[in-house]
């Protein structure tokens, strides 16, 4: 955790002032002891309104994710804070975005009881999507996806999909070579196995040896 990962969460507004204009730490530093948690993150979640603000008005990303794909929304909305909520809104920052689980901050505000939170972030997602929408029309870039993420996701979802055929294809071989070792059932009045069989079954065994 920086200097200014620490003075972001006090809410020590003076001091984050002066990091930032000494250009002491980089505003979008990620805290990998802290789900890669930005100073932005742990405003945002203790409802340090003028701090987010202030960290914003210096280049710090609103988009940027934590491992489990939370934005400063998403803390905000756990936390019950309406007025970082607005500000996030009026600033343009991506409040109506999911997380690892699907959830985007209006569920995250549900599910902790925060209803004026809910309300709030309900219309706003109207508004955050139209505002978009007008944006790409007129070729306006917004700074909404944390590329970093996006693409570590991607390689998670390629690792997972390669462990699960792994899994899949070993299941299979393993499945077929137990299946060698299986006395084949005998028809229906049949007493005793057929000695030729099960010689063919561990003959046919050996050969995937």
């Amino acid at each position: 955790m920086t200097e200014l990962h620490q003075a972001a969460a006090a809410g020590d507004f003076d001091q984050v002032e002066e990091i930032l204009g000494q250009n002491k730490c980089n505003p979008n530093q990620r805290d990998i002891d802290w789900s890669y948690k930005t100073p932005l993150h742990w405003a945002a979640a203790k409802g340090h309104t003028e701090t987010v603000r202030i960290l914003i008005d210096h280049g710090a990303r609103p988009c940027l994710r934590t491992e489990h794909g939370w934005t400063p929304a998403h803390f905000a909305a756990e936390s019950g804070r309406l007025a970082v909520l607005r500000l996030l809104h009026s600033l343009h920052a991506p409040i109506d975005k999911e997380d690892c689980c699907g959830d985007k901050p209006a569920r995250i505000a549900e599910i902790y009881g925060h209803q004026d939170c809910v309300r709030f972030l309900k219309k706003a997602e109207i508004e955050c999507q139209a505002y978009r929408k007008v944006a790409a029309q007129k070729g306006i870039s917004l700074d909404d996806t944390d590329e970093d993420w996006a693409e570590q996701g991607k390689e998670n979802e390629e690792n997972r999909i390669s462990k699960s055929n792994i899994q899949t294809l070993y299941s299979e071989n393993h499945h077929s070579s137990l299946t060698m070792f299986e006395e084949p059932v005998c028809d229906r009045g049949q007493q005793h196995t057929d000695g030729a069989v099960v010689a063919a079954a561990y003959k046919e065994m050996k050969n995937h040896i």
